[in-house]
């Protein structure tokens, strides 16, 4: 009897089994009553999302036994990745864009760096080749290929020089970087070589630039550094450095510092000068100069020197180099011809004297002219290194 209670109780249990596999929510008649009910509805809806056709299934969410709140996947949206809006890779593509973008604008970046770089090496180069064809043009009609245009030369770069300073403190409104100490040596220096090779010969050129145009370029030299001067005085005087312009300014009233040069180089003069033009003043004014002009550069370079960024502007690096070059000209001229710079009594000490100051002014400016050729063939801001003692680069 317990067998067939067992039995009896199996076939119940078969039987409510049968009808819970057949009409249950997954049975095969609750699908084939609705098949819509995964979705197969009109409204093409997922898990029971059909407006039509009788009862639909509904999936059981997370969480339904508790407090009926249930978890959804995230809807994904349009412009992520490509996802919605049919085959819209709008998300991606915006990403890449701006790649694309960024990386654009650094190459336009980087290539207008490159063009202005360009300019400015094509504007120094268009300065110097001017100068050149210039000279070239004037040896070739004024020198007659003599040795002694080198003088000629030498003077030529220093007024072309002081031409670029005026173009610069004028055009730009600003005396920045500029040494007024400077200036106003070199003011003397062509004021007291004026004095002397206008009432004699003795200190001319020998070839035809002798005549009259050492003369001229002299005196435009002496126009454009008193230009200069009255620009970093007067109207400018605003954007003057006097801070950084601060050579000798020891135990003399502000802006006197050059006095320490002027001074002590006069008294050489007087007692060490040559002999060519027979006159006591003439000479002294013309040696005067020569020794004079081989130290009026070292207020500008120590001004560079005190400049906490180092940074010279191109236009002012410039005007120092055709200094620089002009005095280099001058110094091979007198390498051949300094026996001639003899005194009264026959000692050469004044040649060997002139030769030694212009020496000295070219040891000095070795550091200013390599970084000078190093921006100018990279186009950038000249940048000199920093040194303590005198403060010369």
């Amino acid at each position: 009897s317990f067998q067939n209670t067992a039995h009896g109780t199996q076939n119940t249990t078969t039987a409510q089994h049968s009808t819970m596999s057949s009409q249950g929510p997954y049975g095969r008649q609750g699908y084939q009553a609705n098949p819509q009910g995964y979705g197969g509805g009109a409204g093409g809806g997922a898990y029971g999302g059909g407006t039509q056709g009788g009862s639909s299934y509904t999936a059981p969410t997370y969480g339904q036994g508790y407090g009926a709140s249930s978890y959804s996947t995230p809807a994904p949206q349009a412009g992520t990745y490509g996802v919605g809006g049919g085959d819209d890779m709008s998300g991606y593509g915006q990403s890449a864009g701006d790649y694309q973008n960024d990386k654009s604008s650094t190459d336009k970046s980087k290539g207008g760096k490159k063009s202005i770089a360009l300019q400015a090496l094509n504007q120094n180069v268009l300065i110097w080749a001017g100068f050149f064809s210039a000279s070239l043009l004037i040896y070739s009609l004024l020198s007659g290929g003599d040795f002694s245009f080198l003088m000629t030369y030498g003077a030529m770069a220093r007024m072309f020089g002081f031409g670029i300073l005026n173009v610069k403190t004028f055009k730009s409104q600003r005396a920045t970087g500029v040494s007024i100490k400077s200036l106003q040596l070199y003011a003397l220096v062509f004021f007291f070589r004026l004095t002397s090779i206008f009432r004699h010969e003795g200190y001319l050129p020998y070839d035809k630039s002798g005549d009259w145009l050492y003369h001229f370029i002299e005196l435009m030299s002496l126009i454009f550094t008193s230009a200069a001067l009255y620009g970093c005085m007067v109207p400018f005087k605003g954007t003057y450095q006097h801070d950084l312009d601060r050579f000798g300014e020891f135990n003399v009233p502000p802006g006197f510092g050059a006095a320490y040069l002027a001074g002590p180089i006069l008294v050489v003069a007087i007692f060490i000068h040559p002999n060519l033009n027979a006159d006591f003043l003439s000479d002294v004014a013309w040696t005067y100069a020569m020794y004079l002009e081989s130290t009026a550069l070292i207020p500008q370079l120590y001004m560079f020197q005190k400049q906490a960024s180092g940074v010279v502007e191109l236009l002012t690096a410039h005007f120092v180099a055709a200094l620089g070059f002009g005095r280099l000209m001058e110094f091979l001229f007198w390498i051949y011809s300094y026996h001639e710079l003899a005194s009264s009594t026959g000692s050469r000490l004044p040649g060997y004297l002139a030769l030694f100051s212009q020496f000295v002014q070219l040891v000095l400016m070795v550091d200013f002219f390599w970084y000078y050729y190093k921006a100018v063939r990279s186009a950038t801001p000249l940048v000199l290194p920093t040194h303590g003692g005198l403060g010369i680069v």
